[in-house]
């Protein structure tokens, strides 16, 4: 094999990383989206296993046994806790638009910004030199086989810094396409759920082939190794102290399950329904087993074959095949390996970089913002950029660290460092969604604490070994000394470092909150993160803000980071569906300034969304007993603004509202009277003809039969449509009565929809109509009446198929809290006086002067009652000659 074919090999696989992303990057835009698989999801959460599984459990295997085993079994434990724990992350952050770890711990404690840039700058330290060893793996990795090859060593900071530019390429074109972080990377997930399996069946491959090509059989190469030095001692633990590493080495790895960034982005931010996680509770604990069944073997046929050689353990899946001369065999573990890394440092620079943009720029950039001095929609490409450089600084930063501090160290001494740096966020964060008197100085002080004592404990002896602080303690305090704080010596450095800060930290954490008072917004967070499953939706809870803001100056700012037409869209959406007026030049509704905080923080965080929001509005802080009253009622639409006008308004409001009783009873009056004439009307029309046509066939015995067949026909058709008018009365009836009990269940409206277009299609097929549905969704998931809602949609597209003239489209499409269903055909359109008419009972029979189409005129009326039942809406949008688009919004 030639240097050439191994160069080629590699450039293969890399341009078959972007070609699948690509591929679901279309297929998310053709509505056939990948990632709403459950496979998908619990294949992508393998990004745990990087190089640190391919190469570094072997060597820790072959010098410490099954100890390598601890690493695995924390996250299968965690496993077991995904329900309560990582379904509640999962919940929160998608309610609150939460993008990243740094955001997620924010907002609990009240959207702190000094507490955001924290936990960001404590997640750069302790992960950046974790993906600076894993971009040293692939270079050193490869350079092996080129060393190898050509008999001469490789340089491995070419190869390294190729392939972190390739990378660094990646990770930009498909992890910062769009400003909105809270969007899915589909093509980023679906990458990484294929090299979850490259990897795995690389390692398998290895194994195999070490089992059954090296020796004669797992048997046998247990019998065979058995025979070596030590050999035993890797199925054993021996001495207290090995169990206490183990059982650390437990604990670290389970949080680091949920706390490491990539975890938090792929297991939180890309999850596209919670019920995924219920697959990957037993899928990844299957994966983990699957990929570390062959780690104990290649580790004692490597300790075998390589006694004495000088070796390093690390390579020994790459170093057998080569030693044997099957240089594609080496090949395919390098890729297995190259998988494993790179999957994890495209996702964990992702992860870095939103928290470095979001919660380390971006406030400085906002902090100065001045709405007037920027043109519509230009800070979205700012952001693009901030958070392009951002991942090119981070993958920089860990180049230059595995070039330097990390030549010296291995892939499981950084790994279980990086584990015990973002332990200390476990405190805050697990301890923050369960417990309400947890509050934001116990969670910096904790945290801090925690970091100071990891970094003291741990990182700086490993730094300078032979410092005099770390042999002899400072100033020749025995009792200070890193690796024996307080006499505790009986620990390895890792446990010893996890039981000092963690310790430290959850003590703090506890005793300062319970001895300091939270401020209002900080209760109010915790109420929303601790009872986020009792409350009947976080996004109602948009009242937890006083104060006065112009809609123009929220419109202004929405323009500068969204877009002009996507801001409106949004603004709009949300006041129908809440009933809020938009005055343009009035005062802004407070849920529309929480609604736009939460769609800011979707884009540059929480803390970042907190400041622009601050800046153009004059707020007042809600005090413990709006809180509390906020709470009680739990988190229905109460304007905190119109609570301090309620006295004032009271008289005036009484007033109104028996004027509006009165002519409401006026027009029921009048609708009954109608009601009644337009039934009639409609009646009569079917049994006139019915009648007329009867006395045809009853006085004119002699008709011939093919005439008498038609007279039969058009009765019996006459009698079908009689029939189906009443039951279409007794229907709207029902529904209006408030009688109906919906039967909720969980639809998929993507399937209804294609349900309903595949029926209707052979009609539109007749008027040479098209049908075309447009949506990125095919996991369109809500509680609703699954026969209802398919009535609505047959309605809705059999009435553009009446009015269409070559065109219907159908958009199924998400917004934020509620998913819509837009139909729309090329017809005449409506015009502005009737759109709100048509929804009326016998719209058509009291507009005699309209021409009249086929239908009783109930359809529109009974659409609309069915999608109140569902707390949802139907409007139209249309302008005359240029056709109408119906629009069904139903709350998620």
């Amino acid at each position: 094999m030639s240097e050439w074919i191994i160069l080629l090999v590699c450039l293969l696989y890399l341009s078959i990383l972007f070609v699948i992303a690509t591929w679901a990057e279309k297929r998310k835009l053709k509505g056939k989206s990948v990632i709403h698989q459950p496979i998908i999801y619990s294949l992508s959460l393998a990004v745990y296993c990087t190089a640190w599984t391919f190469y570094g459990s072997v060597g820790r295997a072959a010098s410490n046994g099954a100890e390598f085993l601890a690493v695995y079994i924390g996250p299968t434990i965690m496993a077991a806790f995904f329900w309560p724990v990582l379904r509640k992350m999962v919940r929160i952050s998608k309610e609150l638009r939460i993008t990243s770890l740094a955001d997620f711990i924010s907002t609990r404690y009240g959207k702190n910004f000094s507490l955001a840039i924290v936990v960001s700058l404590m997640a750069m330290i302790g992960i950046i030199p974790y993906i600076g060893l894993q971009i040293k793996s692939i270079s050193s990795s490869l350079q092996i086989i080129m060393t190898e090859v050509n008999h001469t060593p490789a340089s491995t900071t070419i190869l390294g810094i190729s392939i972190t530019l390739i990378l660094m390429l990646f990770t930009i074109l498909y992890g910062a396409r769009s400003v909105d972080t809270t969007e899915k990377h589909e093509g980023l997930v679906t990458v990484v759920a294929f090299e979850s399996i490259v990897k795995l069946l690389a390692l398998l491959i290895g194994g195999l082939f070490i089992c059954y090509s090296v020796f004669n059989g797992p048997l046998d190469l247990f019998s065979t190794t058995s025979q070596a030095e030590n050999a035993i001692q890797k199925f054993t633990m021996q001495g207290p102290s090995v169990y206490f590493g183990w059982t650390a080495m437990i604990i670290l790895s389970g949080f680091a399950m949920v706390l490491l960034p990539r975890q938090f982005q792929i297991a939180v931010v890309e999850n596209v329904h919670e019920s995924h996680i219920r697959s990957a509770i037993w899928m990844l604990p299957l994966y983990l087993i699957l990929i570390t069944l062959f780690v104990l073997p290649i580790a004692l046929g490597g300790s075998f074959l390589f006694a004495g050689s000088g070796v390093d353990a690390d390579n020994y899946v790459l170093a057998i095949p080569l030693q044997q001369g099957n240089y594609w065999m080496a090949m395919i573990t390098w890729i297995g390996g190259f998988s494993a890394a790179s999957s994890m440092i495209v996702v964990e620079a992702i992860a870095i970089s939103i928290m470095v943009s979001n919660n380390l720029v971006m406030p400085i950039l906002v902090r100065n913002f001045s709405r007037e001095q920027q043109p519509e929609g230009s800070f979205q490409q700012k952001i693009l950029w901030v958070r392009r450089i951002s991942i090119a600084l981070v993958l920089i930063l860990a180049l230059v660290y595995s070039k330097t501090i990390g030549q010296r160290l291995t892939l499981v001494s950084i790994g279980l460092v990086s584990f015990c740096a973002v332990a200390q966020f476990a405190p805050a964060l697990i301890g923050g969604m369960f417990w309400k008197d947890g509050n934001r100085n116990g969670a910096m002080a904790g945290m801090i604490t925690g970091f100071l004592l990891w970094g003291y404990t741990l990182v700086l002896p490993g730094a300078f070994p032979d410092a005099h602080f770390v042999q002899d303690g400072p100033w020749g305090i025995a009792a200070l000394k890193p690796y024996s704080l307080f006499g505790l010596s009986a620990l390895d450095p890792i446990a010893h470092a996890m039981v000092w800060s963690l310790l430290a930290n959850t003590f703090l954490y506890v005793t300062i909150s319970m001895h300091t008072q939270a401020k209002s917004q900080e209760r109010f967070q915790a109420a929303l993160f601790v009872d986020v499953f009792s409350n009947n939706r976080i996004s109602n809870n948009e009242i937890a803000w006083k104060g006065n803001a112009r809609l123009k100056d929220i419109q202004d700012l929405l323009n500068n980071f969204l877009g002009e037409v996507r801001s409106h869209n949004l603004l709009q959406a949300y006041a129908i569906r809440h009933s809020i007026q938009l005055d343009a030049d009035g005062q802004a509704d407070p849920r529309i300034v929480t609604f736009s905080e939460r769609i800011l923080g979707g884009v540059i965080g929480t803390a970042s969304a907190r400041i622009l929001i601050s800046n153009i509005t004059k707020e007042e802080e809600i005090n413990i007993d709006e809180v509390l009253n906020i709470l009680r009622e739990n988190q229905q639409t109460l304007e905190m603004n119109k609570e301090l006008r309620k006295r004032s308004l009271e008289l005036s409001k009484a007033t109104k509202q028996l004027e509006q009783a009165n002519t409401q009873l006026k027009l029921l009056d009048e609708q009954k009277d109608e009601f009644l004439y337009t039934v009639t009307h409609e009646l009569r029309t079917p049994l006139t003809s019915i009648r007329a046509l009867s006395e045809i066939v009853h006085d004119n015995p002699d008709l011939e039969e093919e005439q008498r067949q038609q007279y039969l026909t058009a009765i019996t058709k006459e009698t079908e449509r009689l029939s189906h008018l009443i039951t279409q009365v007794l229907t709207l009836e029902k529904y209006e009565s408030g009688k109906y009990r919906l039967n909720l269940s969980a639809i998929n409206l993507a399937d209804v929809l294609h349900h309903v277009i595949n029926t209707m299609q052979p009609l539109a097929a007749e008027k040479g109509l098209q049908i075309q549905l447009r949506t990125a969704e095919t996991q369109a998931l809500l509680q609703a009446d699954k026969e209802l809602i398919t009535q609505v949609c047959f309605n809705l597209i059999g009435n553009a198929i009446k009015f269409a003239r070559q065109q219907i489209t159908i958009t199924l499409l998400s917004n934020y809290d509620e998913w819509q269903i837009r139909v729309s055909d090329d017809g005449k359109g409506i015009a502005q006086e009737l759109q709100q008419l048509i929804f009326d009972k016998f719209f058509q029979a009291r507009n005699q002067t309209l021409k009249k189409p086929e239908g009783s005129g109930l359809g529109l009326a009974i659409c609309k009652e069915i999608l109140e039942l569902h707390n949802g809406q139907i409007f139209v949008e249309s302008k005359p000659d240029e056709g109408a688009t119906f629009i069904c919004a139903l709350p998620t």
